[in-house]
């Protein structure tokens, strides 16, 4: 059996997208539909998809996708993942889940009407790095993780100015909801820790709004939209069993590289990074300090791939990797870091 996909959304990811479903004998891509049919007509002629849909509702209604992918502005993820869920379609969502979690807890609900699979694709818990660490957490090697620090700054990374990605209205958020999302999310899974109580956040815009510290890709059109999301946010979460995680990330700062991104591990008998992964600790035997740059730790997902993830997990060979309680406990910490830096006080998390 092959699981076929239908993609709502043929920007820039949607290339990537298609060529890791196509990689795979179990999936395929059968039909695409975005509003630029320019767009359209290039991701279907370049990853040789045989159907283009008039509209987002025709393709749900298509007897020849059994999974859709949502890769649109992050205002219509949730609105588009319902629909696909009531259509009785698997649902992929690219990040962030919803706008927020008011919106996250409407699809929740769809998830749970239809019997259908839903996940996010959260590709950071896929590398083979990340899989690593995780494994070693989980045995218990580095002890009793007590904080985390996620950190990814860019100097200069805001996706294409004048469109959806800094307006408010249509992306919710800036570099917290982009790539924040993405550390937020690798770092509580490696933890295995998804319990937030309280976030302390603040957000800034600095860059963006002066028409500074764009990276340059992306295929949205440029509608000279108002950039008035952050392009800078950092927080301090605080977990229900005690634990900390530190997180801040940049679309565009003043900084010596200019991209920079890790996820540090503190433990009471070991630290640890992902990228690239490495284990720090007491040797007893020799009494001296190691680090560890060749780490042996498990990687249960050799194909590094949140699609055939997804693919597998629909066909009942693999579990669903992220699931829906854990996106919607990131959703709750994403929406606390916005409200405690619009209050200026602590947000509290209710499970």
């Amino acid at each position: 059996m092959s699981v076929r996909y239908g993609f709502i959304g043929a920007g820039a990811i949607s290339h990537s997208s298609a060529k890791a479903v196509q990689a795979n004998d179990n999936s395929v891509v059968t039909a695409a539909w975005d509003p630029s049919a320019e767009r359209l007509k290039e991701l279907c002629e370049d990853k040789g998809i045989a159907t283009q849909h008039d509209s987002a509702e025709s393709l749900l209604a298509d007897p020849n996708v059994d999974a859709v992918y949502i890769a649109v502005p992050n205002k219509f993820h949730a609105p588009y993942a319902k629909q696909a869920l009531e259509a009785g379609k698997h649902v992929i969502l690219d990040k962030p889940f919803a706008m927020n979690v008011q919106e996250a807890l409407g699809v929740a609900g769809a998830v749970k009407s239809s019997g259908k699979l839903f996940t996010l694709g959260m590709n950071q818990r896929f590398r083979a790095d990340s899989q690593k660490i995780r494994s070693v957490v989980q045995a218990g090697e580095l002890g009793d993780i007590y904080h985390a620090k996620a950190f990814w700054f860019r100097r200069s990374g805001i996706p294409r100015l004048g469109t959806w990605f800094g307006n408010k209205a249509l992306a919710g958020g800036g570099a917290l909801l982009d790539i924040g999302v993405h550390l937020l999310d690798v770092c509580l899974h490696t933890m295995d820790n998804f319990e937030p109580v309280a976030v302390m956040g603040a957000t800034y815009t600095k860059f963006g709004n002066r028409g500074l510290g764009e990276g340059g890709w992306g295929k949205s059109d440029r509608e000279g939209l108002t950039f008035d999301v952050e392009d800078f946010a950092s927080a301090m979460i605080r977990m229900k069993n005690g634990a900390t995680v530190s997180l801040d990330v940049t679309w565009a700062c003043h900084t010596a590289e200019g991209n920079k991104m890790d996820v540090h591990f503190f433990g009471t008998e070991g630290g640890a990074s992902l990228y690239p992964a490495k284990i720090f600790r007491n040797d007893p035997l020799r009494a001296e300090y190691d680090v560890i740059e060749n780490v042996r730790g498990d990687v249960p997902m050799p194909h590094e791939d949140r699609f055939t993830n997804f693919t597998n997990a629909i066909l009942g060979t693999e579990e669903l990797c992220t699931t829906l309680e854990q996106a919607l406990a990131v959703q709750r910490i994403l929406d606390g870091i916005y409200e405690s830096s619009k209050t200026g006080h602590e947000a509290r998390i209710d499970g």
